[in-house]
């Protein structure tokens, strides 16, 4: 199972979500071609209705911490309530581009 598998099974076990979109972007960073170390969440479920954006931010965490303590290096959530992703018409923020990192980099 990939790494993406991990995350997406254990997001749906846990939270039931109503929509989940988990990408890798590590090839947006200076990794080794297929690496598996940079996702971007976005992650909507009534479990998170009335919690605070830190407090959703420690269950994800939560929930994928084996992943998190081993080959997941960053982690982007965008998470939202049923309500706020409708609020939002179903869009969530793009990552930005990777600033830094590079071996080409002088430093």
């Amino acid at each position: 199972m990939t790494v993406q598998q991990e995350i997406e099974q254990r997001l749906q076990s846990r939270f039931s979500p109503v929509f989940l979109d988990v990408a890798n972007e590590s090839h947006q960073h200076n990794v080794p071609p297929n690496s598996e170390t940079h996702f971007r969440v976005v992650l909507v479920s009534s479990a998170f209705d009335g919690s605070s954006r830190v407090a959703r931010h420690q269950q994800v965490y939560a929930a994928l911490a084996p992943q998190l303590e081993g080959p997941v290096h960053a982690l982007a959530l965008h998470i939202y309530s049923p309500g706020e992703w409708q609020q939002r018409e179903g869009d969530a923020p793009v990552s930005p581009p990777c600033l830094g990192g590079s071996k080409a980099e002088g430093s």
